[in-house]
């Protein structure tokens, strides 16, 4: 765990690179308090818009999103591929503005308000640490 560079952020992960790969990936948890942070659809829709297809496609297009349940939570989430804008943050904006990303997201809803989780990397680093990012979901409770 690294210090947050942003008091917005509750923690941060660099995740090693893959094999081939430039660039670590950063996973990032935010909270901004009861009621705060948007809507999960709106939450969805920016980090997907921070996504371009190579092609000039819409990302809405290609973006997998899925709601589930985790310890009676509820967690939406999106994964999306293209280049990456990096969002608000510098220290997410890759280095080389034409490399394929990926962003995994989850919001997950709790009685105290929602959690944001953002995963971004390069496509193989991402993928290495996919299984990770869906067990880490998977994990939360609310206590």
């Amino acid at each position: 765990m690294e210090k947050p560079t942003s008091e917005m952020r509750v923690a941060q992960y660099k995740l090693p690179k893959a094999a081939g790969d430039a660039e670590d990936a950063l996973l990032v948890v935010f909270y901004f308090g009861p009621g705060q942070g948007g809507t999960t659809q709106a939450n969805i829709d920016r980090w997907v818009n921070q996504v371009n297809q190579p092609d000039g496609s819409s990302s809405k297009d290609k973006a997998k999103t899925e709601t589930m349940t985790v310890n009676g939570l509820q967690v939406n989430t999106v994964d999306v591929k293209g280049t990456y804008s990096g969002g608000m943050s510098q220290d997410s904006t890759p280095k080389d503005a034409n490399s394929i990303y990926r962003l995994r997201g989850a919001v997950i809803e709790t009685p105290k308000g929602s959690y944001f989780v953002k995963l971004t990397g390069p496509e193989k680093t991402v993928e290495h640490w996919d299984q990770a990012f869906n067990d880490y979901i998977k994990s939360f409770e609310f206590k």
